[in-house]
C-alpha cells in the first residue's frame, strides 16, 4: 500500500460527517460536518475544524470557548464519505456543558457528565 491521500466523496452537498472520538478513552464526543476548507484546515493547523450549517461558515473548535480539539489523527471510512477525528479534547466537546454531545439516553436520561456552565462561556 503506498500512501497517497484517500479521494474523499463530499458529493453535492459538499460535506462529510466527521465523528469525534476521544484518542485515549475512546469516547464518542460529537459529530458534525465537515469541509474541504475544513479538512485542509485542520490538516494544516492539527486543530479540530468544522462547517457550521447553521452559521453558513467554517469554525475552529474550540476558538471561541477554550475548549479545543487537537487531532490526533483522522481516519476514512471504506467509502470515503465519513471521517473520524481521533482527538484530545480539552474541556467539554458539547455546547450545552457536557463531555460529549451524546450525554443522555433517548428516554431522556441523562448519562454523561457536565463539565463547565455553558453560560460562563457563551454569550447567546
Amino acid at each position: 500500500m503506498d500512501n497517497a491521500d484517500v479521494e474523499l466523496a463530499f458529493g453535492e452537498q459538499e460535506r462529510l460527517p466527521a465523528v469525534a472520538q476521544d484518542a485515549t478513552s475512546g469516547a464518542v464526543l460529537m459529530l458534525a460536518f465537515v469541509t474541504r476548507e475544513a479538512v485542509e484546515r485542520t490538516r494544516e493547523t492539527g486543530r479540530a475544524h468544522y462547517y457550521s450549517r447553521s452559521r453558513d461558515e467554517l469554525w475552529e473548535k474550540g476558538a471561541s470557548s477554550g475548549h479545543t480539539q487537537t487531532v490526533e489523527e483522522i481516519r476514512v471510512d471504506c467509502d470515503g464519505d465519513s471521517l473520524l477525528y481521533l482527538v484530545e479534547q480539552e474541556g467539554g466537546a458539547c455546547h450545552t456543558g457536557y463531555r460529549s454531545c451524546f450525554y443522555r439516553t433517548i428516554d431522556g436520561e441523562v448519562v454523561g457528565e457536565q463539565v463547565f456552565d455553558p453560560d460562563d462561556v457563551y454569550d447567546e
